[in-house]
């Protein structure tokens, strides 16, 4: 009988994300049959009272989707089990063992990152980490290149890369995998994917929340390490690499490390023109009123809770097509997209008072707030005028659009593909180590530039875009940021 052990049981990534998630794939029949869930935690709380937390923690999500059902529920809760431990210590994990039972164990690590090393030690001491184990490494694995490899040292101690998953919640998104088979399943889009074109690609992951009393973890790692270096490099390597051979794991890993290797590297004689830092002040979000970062954390950081970046990408494919990447807190919308901006029609043949409204081809995938893919195209404007007139029109490419009856399917948590992949032991939508440690490489060149350069994060009101140096990103080059949907 397998087990899924949540270190961190009881704590807000498992209440608000992997619970729910787990509690979904009971409701739809797609749990193994016998598996155990077991809630590890240093609260010392009886079964009981952890099980009624989780229930409060998944009816709320359950019934916002109208999926609540007392029959899933019962199954759920006869999975569950709980035991207050000390994850560090193998003496106080042997319990947990014990529960475990003989079955291959899968065990998720919902806790800081700094404590990685010493409770995969002490797993490994309690026989947590056979060969059958699997262990789930949440992001951020360390600050930067060193401290990831002294954690990743550790873990490789305990288990074998083939037993490690790597977590990027944003490669569990529907449209993200979506991505893979637009591209790869489809003769229309590959041809066309590459520099002769595509202009340039756009990558926005926007927040309107701002660090609150997230502070103390948000001042060691800023926007930079925070969310580009792990959700956004994963978006951009979707969209840039390689054809895989299949869908072999590391078929698709390889493609994915191909292209951090190839990404140009931010020296400081470039910081000025390819990056963006940025810092929130105060302003107005969501119709409110809001302080400044400085106020949140009571003194005044160089902390960047913006950041945008030009990446070039030096291969074949990509030379020459530049991918524009902006992420930050507090800024005008709640929204993650990528954007693929097709060059324009080399000549026109219609009349110049048609020409005024021919737009290239754009393609926008959405992530948030709702999922999305739509495909801009030129049409004729409908009437008998006796010159063509043009006009763009959004095509949806989205479930259910030849379907106008159809019921749209759940919007899945992204942790519920992941879970369900890790319990089955497939790591394809998972970061391989030496994927991981590109990306750092890749991330500490730019932080040292900005150190090299004393680069301070430009001021900008809550409620925008950023500062206006990110404007200037693109339109320096003739380009601007998407500024609607589609």
């Amino acid at each position: 009988m397998a087990a899924l052990v949540l270190f961190g049981g009881g704590g807000d990534l498992a209440m608000r994300m992997l619970l729910p998630s787990l509690y979904f794939l009971e409701h739809d029949g797609l749990l193994p049959d016998g598996l155990k869930i077991i809630g590890a935690a240093r609260s010392d709380e009886s079964r009981d009272e952890y099980v009624a937390r989780v229930r409060l923690a998944v009816e709320g999500k359950a019934r916002a989707d109208d999926a609540w059902s007392d029959q899933a529920w019962g199954r759920m809760e006869a999975r569950l089990d709980y035991l207050a431990v000390d994850a560090t210590s193998a003496e106080s994990l042997k319990p947990l063992k014990d529960k475990v039972g003989d079955g291959a164990c899968t065990s998720f690590l919902a806790v800081s990152p700094s404590l990685y090393a010493r409770i995969v030690t002490a797993m490994r001491a309690a026989g947590l980490a056979e060969a059958d184990d699997r262990v789930v490494l949440e992001k951020p694995v360390g600050r930067d290149l060193e401290s990831f490899r002294e954690i990743d040292d550790a873990v490789a101690d305990a288990f074998s890369e083939q037993q490690v998953f790597r977590i990027d919640h944003y490669l569990g998104k529907e449209t993200v995998q979506n991505l893979i088979a637009l591209r790869f399943g489809n003769t229309i889009f590959e041809p066309l994917w590459n520099s002769l074109s595509i202009d340039h690609v756009q990558i926005t992951v926007g927040e309107t929340v701002g660090v609150g009393d997230r502070w103390p973890y948000y001042d060691e790692y800023g926007a930079l390490r925070d969310m580009l270096q792990n959700h956004m490099l994963q978006l951009l390597c979707l969209v840039a690499m390689e054809p895989p051979s299949d869908l072999d794991p590391d078929s698709v890993r390889n493609e994915k490390v191909k292209v951090i290797r190839s990404l140009r590297p931010v020296t400081r004689a470039d910081v000025e023109r390819v990056t963006v830092r940025g810092q929130y002040v105060a302003g107005t979000s969501e119709g409110r009123p809001v302080t400044s970062y400085d106020e949140e954390r009571g003194q005044a950081s160089d902390t960047e809770t913006f950041v945008a970046l030009r990446v070039d990408i030096d291969n074949w494919r990509w030379a020459g097509t530049p991918f524009f990447l902006r992420t930050g807190k507090r800024l005008a919308e709640k929204r993650t997209e990528i954007v693929i901006q097709f060059k324009p029609v080399p000549h026109s043949i219609f009349d110049h008072g048609a020409r005024g409204v021919i737009a290239a081809n754009r393609l926008v995938i959405e992530l948030q707030p709702e999922e999305d893919i739509a495909l801009s195209v030129m049409n004729k404007r409908p009437g008998l005028d006796q010159r063509m007139k043009l006009q763009p029109i959004q095509m949806s490419l989205s479930w259910g659009q030849d379907d106008k009856d159809a019921r749209p399917p759940r919007r899945r948590i992204a942790y519920e593909r992941l879970l369900l992949d890790a319990l089955a032991g497939d790591s394809t939508l998972f970061v391989r180590r030496d994927e991981a440690e590109q990306a750092w490489k890749w991330v500490d060149e730019v932080s040292d530039a900005w150190r090299d350069a004393d680069f301070k994060p430009k001021p900008y009101a809550a409620g925008t875009w950023g500062p206006p140096e990110a404007d200037l990103l693109l339109s320096r080059t003739g380009r601007e940021w998407n500024t609607g949907h589609g």
